[in-house]
C-alpha cells in the first residue's frame, strides 16, 4: 500500500466563549482505497504567525506521497527533519507532525481492522478520568461567569475542573472560595495551572494563597517560566503537591529528568508532534519512574479520540487527564463525537478500525475556512480563547 495523495481543510469551529478556533483536518489517500483521517489541532494561539496551507500541503506532498504508511517510524524521521523540535510547546510545527501520524494509526488501524489502542499495544483501560477546564481570571466579574461554567457542568456529570491561575490572585481567591462554598463534596480542582505566567518564586506565593482552600488538588502545574528546569526543581521542593510540566521536545524531557524537576509528565500528541513521539516520551517516563497525565490544547473529536486511545495503552497515566476539547465547541466535524460520561471520556468501542470517527463532509464544508491567519486578534485572546469583548 502506497500514499497517492493528501488534503488539508482547515476549519474554524466556535467555542461556547464566541472565540473561533482554527484547526486542520487532513486526509491521507492510498492506491487501496483506505483513507486515514488526522487532526492537526488549534493553531489559534501564539506564536501569532499563521502557516501558508497551500505551501504546507505541497511539502508535506513531497514527503509523504509514494510511502507505505505502515513506516511509521521513517515517515516521523523525515517529518522531524523537516519541521523540527523548537523547544516551545505551542510550536505549530509540532502540530503539523501530529496531524500526519495521527492520520498514520488511523489508515494503518483501518487497513488492518484494528483499533488505534491495538497499533500502540493494546488498551488497559477502557476509560479515562478527565476534567473541564475554567479559564484564568482577568477580572473580579468574571469569579460569577466560570461559577456557572462549574454548575452547568456538575449537572452535566464532571466533578473535576482544573483552575488556570496567576494572572488575578484576588479573583482566583474569590472563586476558590465561592467553588468550596457551593460544591462542597460534588466537585473539586484537580490543579492550579499557572501556564508559565509566573516566575516559581510569585508561583509559590501564589499557592500559598490558594492552598489555604481545600479543593482536592492532585498537582500544579507549570508554576514557572518555560524552560526553567532549575526552578520548577526549586518549587519542587517547596510545595506538598506533585509538579507537573508539558512535554514537547526530547531534549526538555531529558533535562528535566537530569534535573529531577516535575513529578507528573503532562503529555500530548499535539505538543510532542504526534502519538509516535507521545508514546515514546510515556516510556522515558516511566523509566524514569514518573507519572503521567494527558494534556491538551482543546482538541476536536478526531484529536481527542486519538489521545483516549494513547491513554488506554499507557501503564502509568495515573493522574486526571485534561482532553475535554469536544465539550468547548458549539460544534464538531464528525458524524459522532467522543463520548463523555460521568467525568470520564470513553475509549472508542474495540470493534471499531482505527481512531473510529468518520467524518462529516456537510459539518466540514459549512466550518470550512480560507487560511489560518490571525491578524489583529490579541495577545489575550490567544492565550485564552475569549471572546472580543474580554479583550
Amino acid at each position: 500500500m502506497k500514499i497517492t495523495d493528501l488534503e488539508l481543510i482547515a476549519v474554524g469551529i466556535p467555542r461556547h466563549t464566541g472565540f473561533v478556533n482554527k484547526h486542520v483536518i487532513v486526509k491521507l489517500h492510498t492506491d487501496e482505497g483506505v483513507e486515514g483521517i488526522g487532526e492537526m489541532s488549534d493553531f489559534s494561539h501564539l506564536p501569532k504567525y499563521a502557516l501558508d496551507l497551500e505551501d504546507l500541503t505541497m511539502g508535506l506532498k513531497s514527503i509523504l506521497i509514494g510511502q507505505n504508511p505502515f513506516n511509521i517510524i521513517k515517515i516521523n524521521k523525515e517529518m522531524l527533519d523537516n519541521f523540527p523540535e523548537a523547544m516551545y510547546y505551542y510550536e505549530k510545527g509540532s502540530f503539523v507532525r501530529s496531524g500526519i501520524d495521527m492520520a498514520l494509526y488511523d489508515l494503518c488501524g483501518k487497513y488492518l481492522g484494528v483499533s488505534a489502542a491495538e497499533l500502540l499495544g493494546g488498551r488497559i483501560k477502557e476509560k479515562i478520568k478527565v476534567c473541564y477546564p475554567i479559564f484564568r481570571h482577568r477580572f473580579a466579574e468574571e469569579v460569577d461567569e466560570n461559577i456557572e461554567v462549574v454548575r452547568k457542568r456538575v449537572e452535566q456529570g464532571f466533578d473535576v475542573f482544573r483552575l488556570y491561575a496567576g494572572k488575578n490572585i484576588e479573583a482566583d481567591e474569590m472563586f476558590l472560595e465561592r467553588f468550596t462554598k457551593e460544591f462542597g463534596s460534588k466537585a473539586r480542582i484537580k490543579s492550579f495551572d499557572f501556564s508559565h505566567l509566573l516566575g516559581w518564586k510569585e508561583a509559590n506565593m501564589a499557592i500559598k494563597r490558594l492552598n489555604k482552600y481545600e479543593v482536592g488538588l492532585e498537582m500544579i502545574e507549570s508554576p514557572a517560566h518555560r524552560n526553567d528546569f532549575d526552578g520548577l526543581a526549586q518549587i519542587r521542593l517547596k510545595v506538598d503537591y506533585p509538579i507537573s510540566e508539558h512535554i514537547w521536545s526530547d531534549r526538555q524531557q531529558y533535562e528535566l529528568i537530569k534535573k529531577d524537576s516535575i513529578d507528573i509528565f503532562n503529555i500530548s500528541p499535539v505538543f510532542i508532534g504526534g502519538l509516535t513521539g507521545a508514546k515514546k516520551a510515556a516510556h522515558v517516563a516511566e523509566a524514569a519512574g514518573k507519572g503521567c497525565v494527558l494534556g491538551t490544547t482543546q482538541e476536536l473529536s478526531i484529536g481527542t479520540a486519538a489521545m483516549a486511545h494513547l491513554g488506554a495503552s499507557l501503564i502509568n497515566l495515573n493522574y486526571t487527564s485534561d482532553p475535554t476539547g469536544p465539550e468547548l465547541y458549539t460544534a464538531d466535524v464528525v458524524k459522532d463525537k467522543v463520548v463523555y460520561e460521568k467525568g470520564y471520556l470513553l475509549v472508542p468501542s474495540r470493534d471499531i478500525d482505527g481512531l473510529g470517527m468518520e467524518l462529516d463532509e456537510s459539518k466540514i464544508e459549512k466550518y470550512r475556512v480560507d487560511d489560518l491567519k490571525w491578524g489583529e486578534t490579541s495577545v489575550h485572546q490567544l492565550q485564552d480563547r475569549t471572546s472580543q469583548k474580554k479583550n
